[in-house]
């Protein structure tokens, strides 16, 4: 059998599937000069390959199968596996359809829009696979003809299943590793150590597939020597929300790597509770170079009504202090308009971001995903029938303190005070410091600029007295 592969390139902006917001995705399209450069930088940087359609590989190479996969272009088949997303679902729907009119292929859906909305896929294609797909993708490895909705059950045991095919699956010459060393020619390859997530915040959609599982260090190591002896010094970017999770566990397989002296480096994200110093040193030893994390909000009430445990200040500031004194770069996430927040909670966070002096910082409006508890609560709020305006970075439901238009203007200005400081690119580039006094005051200047540009805003946002 020839089976297609869709991992389909995402258009208008910057479009980012597979494991981003659960599998949801994420468009990132700039709004103001700031966020426009931000959008050419992730449009350089973010390469990875689909980590889905490298398990999916393997399986249906494993069984004797022809497999193709594709960003793009239409290729003639038998069966053919589209990945969905939240923000690009038209686009697939279009491919899928025309597969199927060329072709006469079998189509399906897969992913997590597919899962949680699929009445949307319905139609388009003969079968919609709800669930993890690497039981289904069995099924259909072994001859199974599948129709309509399909519930794929969870694999318990993920060290059953077979590594990712990264030699069919189409990767660009440069990839996500160019943000943190431009003179690096390390292959770049994403890696799931555990699956799901086992924390409860309420507006996340990682955990809404299926329950949180994690592979045995041996076999993570194994995937990671077959990589190394494949494509030789490489860059893994481990997708797990929580790589830390398990402090055991994931000391086992940074221990690991440095006993076998695999030639990595690599990126994790994670709870910056659930690292300390001792950590963090056996880390880097076995090659972390850059860590993410979310921190949401500064205000610790707003983070327990979305079931988010806080985490102190001051521990954060320590741990993003001690990975910027050995090199490993940090990225902060925090999301605008949560259903507490204010002008003035917002421009706190704000501050606290520039405060924590993370390498770089992600900010995303609230976005109330099908399948999250937050959507259930929120379902009487929600202004926006486009689904594929819920991308992360548009308002979508009615705030109570906020106009759409204002949490779009705090969203620009998150960015711009962050990346318009000088001490930003100057630390950024790693320029020495014996300017510090004069990069103190274009801070200074930048940000007394920012906050009479806010200060005008918001003045003209007033209603006027009558005469």
């Amino acid at each position: 059998m020839r089976v297609v592969l869709a991992d389909l390139k995402g258009q208008n902006g910057v479009v980012s599937k597979d494991t981003i917001a659960g599998g949801y995705g994420s468009r990132f399209r700039g709004i103001s000069w700031t966020t426009r450069v931000v959008e050419r930088m992730r449009k350089l940087y973010r390469n990875l390959p689909s980590i889905q359609l490298g398990y999916l590989a393997a399986i249906f190479a494993q069984a004797g199968h022809e497999v193709y996969v594709t960003d793009n272009k239409w290729i003639p088949g038998d069966l053919a596996l589209v990945l969905t997303s939240i923000v690009d679902f038209r686009h697939e729907i279009q491919w899928a359809e025309e597969a199927r009119r060329r072709y006469g292929m079998q189509v399906g859906f897969f992913g997590t829009f597919a899962t949680h909305v699929p009445e949307v896929l319905a139609g388009h294609g003969d079968f919609i696979i709800k669930g993890e797909p690497e039981h289904a993708a069995l099924r259909l490895a072994r001859g199974e003809i599948l129709k309509g909705p399909i519930v794929s059950s969870t694999i318990q045991d993920l060290d059953s299943l077979p590594f990712p095919r990264w030699d069919l699956v189409y990767r660009r010459r440069f990839g996500h590793e160019v943000i943190h060393s431009l003179f690096s020619m390390r292959s770049v390859f994403p890696l799931l150590s555990s699956r799901s997530c086992p924390e409860f915040c309420t507006y996340c959609p990682h955990r809404i597939t299926a329950v949180y599982r994690a592979r045995s260090p041996q076999n993570v190591l194994e995937e990671i020597e077959q990589i190394c002896r494949q494509y030789g010094r490489v860059f893994l970017v481990f997708r797990d929300p929580l790589f830390t999770e398990e402090r055991d566990r994931s000391m086992a397989i940074a221990e690991g790597i440095i006993r076998k002296n695999l030639p990595v480096r690599f990126e994790c994200e994670t709870r910056l509770d659930s690292l300390d110093k001792e950590l963090v040193d056996l880390l880097y030893r076995a090659g972390l170079r850059a860590l993410t994390f979310g921190v949401e909000s500064v205000d610790p009430n707003t983070l327990k009504r979305v079931g988010r445990r806080p985490i102190p200040p001051e521990h954060q500031k320590d741990i993003i202090s001690y990975c910027s004194k050995k090199g490993i770069m940090t990225v902060g996430f925090y999301v605008i308009g949560f259903l507490t927040d204010t002008i003035e909670s917002i421009q706190a966070t704000i501050d606290y971001s520039i405060d924590l002096n993370s390498t770089m910082a992600l900010f995303k409006i609230l976005t109330p995903y099908p399948g999250t508890p937050l959507r259930k609560r929120m379902e009487s709020l929600i202004t926006e029938t486009d689904l594929e305006k819920f991308d992360g970075y548009t308002p979508t439901f009615k705030h109570p303190n906020l106009t759409h238009e204002q949490l779009l203007f705090m969203l620009t200005t998150a960015y711009s005070r962050f990346y318009i400081r000088p001490s930003w690119g100057w630390n950024y580039l790693g320029l020495p410091n014996c300017f510090a006094r004069w990069v103190q005051r274009w801070d200074a200047y930048a940000q007394r600029r920012q906050r009479e540009i806010e200060m005008a805003y918001f003045t003209s946002q007033e209603p006027k007295a009558s005469s």
